[in-house]
């Protein structure tokens, strides 16, 4: 291969400030603003929008402040291409990217590893030339890191193969090395902000679902949108192969809520992917056989009621084909905001079919919780909607028998109390199996300790959480 220039910066004094002392002083006053949902665990990868400052900057802030105080002194993004036609995957293999900050050094020994790794990955230089999506990321990260290598990436061919080819390629390459994964991407654009709210939505649940399988889907289906779908779903991909378990969205916005102009947006959205060992953040439920294709589409019925509800339209017509989601079943309908309860309620046994319960429940979750006010249009693009399909409750007279992180509890006293928590309620808040009990007494308006007591009639029952 012939000697590679560094390349240069094409984007300094447009997309950001070319004056160093300006695009530092910028990055560190949108980094002192964001302030991110708290992360434990081991980062792995990052989320990171691709605008010009002035309209993703913020967002994109989100991500990488939590870089603060963490060294890395690897970096790996994946871009999208916006600007040239090519198949497969480009590494840029040598020399460095200059900002106006200074020159990021290419990690070669890695590049020539990834070009030697797939015929799909090759060194294409107009790839490169005049793409802003992985150059817009680098300033943030010489802010926040300091010193670092940079493994820089940008794929053509945005299909699931060459996604799982490129992240199998990256997780043997930085194999045993301290790295951090980017992947760069911008979501629905130019939609009218309710449409496009509407569509990012998807994305956002994918990726607070850690599910790259499903959202390489729905953008393949067009349910959502995302100039750097490709480059999210391998990266996606190789941090659970680096073992990562859970991702979280931190921020999302778009253009309109940056400029006022409503009729014609692009979304942004900033987000983590990591590992945790924490035990409050395990026990998320059992296994009742549901596919993740039926999965998806409780979630899609559930946020189709939601989104249309809210903003007085009609709910369409559902067609399910599946025969297991027609079966009866319990089922509970979670909805968050900023992870912070907005409304939860559900049917305690099977009485509907399961698809026909998630869709009234719902409703109910979010129009008719009496400890919340109804959801509002201007809400949905900051909700998170979590569905609980239950087994069938058993009554138990050995509390020794609840499993916290397996079971939840509902305690009845006849005639008139009763008071239910679902298994996931336990481990969020670490609670042993005494506090749960005593926290599901105080739900049924009784003495914490009336589990104690004879008349009082324990139940518990498990459920697949999604």
């Amino acid at each position: 291969m012939k000697e590679v220039p560094v390349r240069e910066s094409v984007i300094a004094g447009s997309w950001y400030p070319g004056d160093p002392a300006v695009l530092r002083k910028e990055i560190e006053e949108f980094l002192r603003k964001a302030s991110p949902p708290s992360v434990e665990g081991e980062l792995i990868a990052l989320i990171s929008p691709h605008a010009g400052y002035m309209y993703s900057g913020q967002v994109a802030a989100y991500s990488y402040k939590l870089l603060e105080g963490k060294t890395f002194n690897l970096v790996v993004i994946v871009a999208p291409s916006h600007r040239a036609y090519f198949r497969g995957v480009s590494v840029y293999p040598r020399s460095g990217y200059r900002t106006p900050l200074g020159v990021v050094p290419i990690a070669e020994d890695l590049t020539e590893k990834l070009i030697s790794s797939s015929p799909l990955i090759e060194y294409v230089p107009q790839a490169h030339a005049q793409e802003h999506s992985l150059e817009i990321q680098l300033p943030f990260l010489q802010v926040t890191l300091g010193d670092f290598r940079l493994v820089p990436i940008v794929m053509g061919d945005q299909d699931y193969y060459t996604c799982e080819e490129l992240s199998r390629a990256v997780v043997k390459a930085i194999e045993g090395k301290k790295a951090l994964l980017v992947a760069s991407t911008d979501l629905s654009h130019f939609y009218p902000y309710e449409r496009a709210v509407a569509l990012d939505s998807v994305v956002l649940e994918h990726v607070n679902a850690f599910d790259p399988e499903g959202l390489s889907k729905d953008l393949k289906m067009g349910k959502c949108e995302a100039c750097g779908g490709g480059p999210m779903v391998a990266v996606m991909l190789a941090a659970k192969a680096l073992g990562a378990n859970r991702a979280k969205v931190l921020k999302y916005a778009n253009s309109g809520d940056v400029t006022g102009d409503r009729s014609s947006v692009v979304g942004y959205m900033a987000a983590a992917i990591y590992r945790t060992s924490n035990p409050r953040e395990k026990g998320k439920g059992i296994d009742l056989g549901l596919t993740e294709e039926e999965k998806r589409t409780l979630h899609e019925i559930a946020r189709a009621v939601i989104w249309n509800k809210a903003q007085g339209k009609e709910v369409p017509a559902f067609r399910i084909t599946s025969e297991r989601l027609k079966e009866p079943r319990g089922v509970f309908v979670t909805i968050k905001k900023h992870e912070e309860l907005r409304g939860c309620i559900g049917y305690v046994r099977a009485i509907k079919p399961l698809w026909q319960a998630v869709m009234e429940m719902a409703e109910a979750a979010a129009f008719q919780d009496p400890r919340f006010p109804p959801v509002g249009p201007s809400e949905l693009k900051d909700l998170e909607i979590e569905i609980s399909v239950l087994t069938p409750l058993r009554e138990i007279k050995d509390v020794k028998e609840i499993e916290v992180g397996k079971h939840g509890i509902m305690i009845e006293r006849p005639p008139y109390y009763s008071g239910l928590l679902l298994p996931q309620v336990a481990t969020e808040y670490g609670w042993d199996r005494e506090t749960f009990l005593e926290q599901t007494c105080l739900k049924a308006g009784l003495p914490r300790n009336a589990w104690r007591e004879p008349g009082t009639r324990i139940y518990i029952f498990s459920a697949d959480i999604f």
